[in-house]
């Protein structure tokens, strides 16, 4: 089954950089689109970073020029490199996958458990 793993969350002074990861298993990992997703408290869950499956990203425009997705297909592994922190970013984060080209085309089916990211 599919199975989504993050880590990397924690706490960190505003300015900061984090990188959080995604362990996926249990699915032909090229041919499924990736994203990001966060939750902050009392706030709706919104779509943060996607990358397609032939490797291109999209972002939300608050954090474009200050995000960046990856995935490396060798080790099944998604990325987000966050710099430039602000506590407006603080949230749990959530990583998702479907079998879709473009996961910002969703709705999306798997969803890893979330790790927490707080900036003050």
């Amino acid at each position: 089954h599919v199975q989504l793993v993050e880590s990397g969350g924690r706490s960190v002074q505003a300015g900061g950089s984090l990188r959080l990861s995604c362990a996926a298993s249990g699915y032909r990992y090229a041919s499924y689109c990736m994203a990001w997703f966060r939750q902050a408290p009392g706030k709706e869950r919104e779509g943060v970073a996607y990358i397609s499956t032939d490797g291109n990203p999209t972002y939300e425009d608050s954090v474009k020029g200050r995000f960046t997705i990856s995935k490396d297909i060798a080790t099944n592994t998604l990325y987000l490199q966050m710099n430039s922190l602000a506590p407006e970013d603080t949230a749990m984060y959530y990583c998702a996958a479907d079998f879709l080209q473009d996961c910002s085309r969703g709705p999306l089916n798997y969803w890893g458990q979330g790790t927490q990211v707080t900036v003050s």
